[in-house]
């Protein structure tokens, strides 16, 4: 993929996309976006009645009909729920995935999260960044990732960290007019709806899905919302990509 507008939203599992950046990858598409949706799992724990190949099936089929809701393509790196590593086998992937993507702008886990999976892939995804640039750093076949992408973590799941505390976005995404794209999107996700129902006795992730959107669009005073924060470390692009993307549907908060 050469298109200069390419977006790379890689997060631990399957439905996490659409749940937390579903609304900034739909405005994105709208905008002639390039769209690659990746996940480091296939989901393989995310059933109590199929085993773990034949629930992985089904998410693979669900998060490809997700993506293909905005025209984009999704990728499993095919490490396994739970056991999400930091280590070579699993950041050459990750590089890998970058280097055949060639994004300019990436989208990940919020490194402070409820659990180890997603804090685990915010940290794959912040090192790929620079790692895919270095030509010291082989994988065969693929070209360098040209420059650093802009890297944006998404919302904490519930907005807060693994002891609570809130975590708010400071760049917030006025979603109001793809929260039902979003809603499309997350759909796709059949399988999960049983299986959040039998461990946290919600009836309707949707309705959290939307819950959540209604918390951020409350902060910047409109109905929905996705927040994010930008990484601003060195050699890291400095400007706000998603404000010169976006316009007027961005708005910085500060708690």
């Amino acid at each position: 993929m050469t298109n200069k507008n390419t977006v790379l939203c890689l997060m631990a599992h399957p439905d996490d996309a659409e749940i937390l950046s579903g609304g900034l990858l739909a405005l994105l598409a709208a905008r002639g976006w390039q769209v690659t949706i990746a996940t480091m799992t296939p989901g393989q724990a995310g059933s109590t009645q199929l085993d773990a190949e034949a629930i992985s099936a089904v998410r693979r089929k669900e998060a490809a009909a997700a993506a293909a809701v905005i025209g984009g393509n999704y990728h499993c790196l095919e490490s396994e729920d739970i056991f999400i590593l930091y280590d070579k086998p699993t950041l050459l992937k990750v590089i890998a995935l970058f280097r055949e993507v060639q994004p300019t702008l990436v989208i990940t886990a919020s490194p402070d999260d409820y659990m180890l999976d997603h804090e685990i892939t915010s940290h794959l995804i912040q090192t790929a960044c620079m790692a895919a640039t270095i030509p010291n750093i082989v994988t065969p076949g693929l070209p360098l990732l040209r420059q650093v992408p802009h890297l944006y973590y998404a919302d904490a799941v519930h907005g807060k960290d693994r002891v609570g505390r809130e975590i708010v976005g400071d760049t917030m995404v006025d979603i109001t007019d793809v929260m039902a794209t979003k809603e499309t999107m997350l759909c796709c996700h059949h399988s999960q709806r049983d299986w959040l129902r039998s461990i946290s006795k919600v009836d309707e992730f949707v309705l959290l899905m939307k819950s959540f959107s209604e918390r951020n669009g409350k902060l910047i005073g409109q109905r929905y919302a996705e927040g994010y924060r930008q990484h601003l470390g060195f050699s890291y692009p400095q400007d706000n990509l998603l404000a010169t993307e976006l316009g007027t549907l961005i708005h910085e908060y500060h708690a």
